[in-house]
């Protein structure tokens, strides 16, 4: 045998436990490394399924916002229809038995609002007490 073979034995012979060791005591390491990797990618799965399903729900809200933005301003655009005038009767007996106490009797006309307008009050009251 050569010098140069025979170095070369004695180097792998002291190396090779001296490698297996090495390896012994990173495997847990190793392990531990792969338990985590699987833990970090269950996460990142979990997380684009409800980063998708948030995504869903966005579309849906906002065809929603546009359809009733459609619908807003087709109503803005269209004339309102004329309100009919609402008139108030009061039965007879209650006016009479006021017009006896009192001496006179308030009237109520109805007012036909304006086209277009949409007042609180369509009526005017005559007569004492009125504000």
């Amino acid at each position: 045998m050569n010098i140069r073979d025979l170095s070369l034995a004695v180097v792998l012979a002291a190396g090779l436990p001296v490698i297996g060791i090495g390896c012994d005591q990173s495997k847990p390491e190793l392990e531990k490394t792969k338990s985590d990797l699987a833990g970090v990618t269950a996460e990142r799965d979990n997380l684009k399924s409800q980063l998708d399903a948030t995504k869903a729900q966005v579309a849906s809200l906002q065809a929603q916002v546009t359809d009733l933005q459609a619908k807003a301003a087709a109503a803005a655009a269209a004339p309102p229809a004329p309100a009919a005038p609402v008139e108030e009767k009061k039965p007879e007996a209650h006016a009479k038995k006021g017009a006896a106490k009192k001496g006179a009797v308030k009237e109520t006309t109805a007012v036909k609002p304006p086209a277009g307008s949409t007042g609180p009050a369509t009526e005017a009251s005559k007569g004492k007490g009125h504000f």
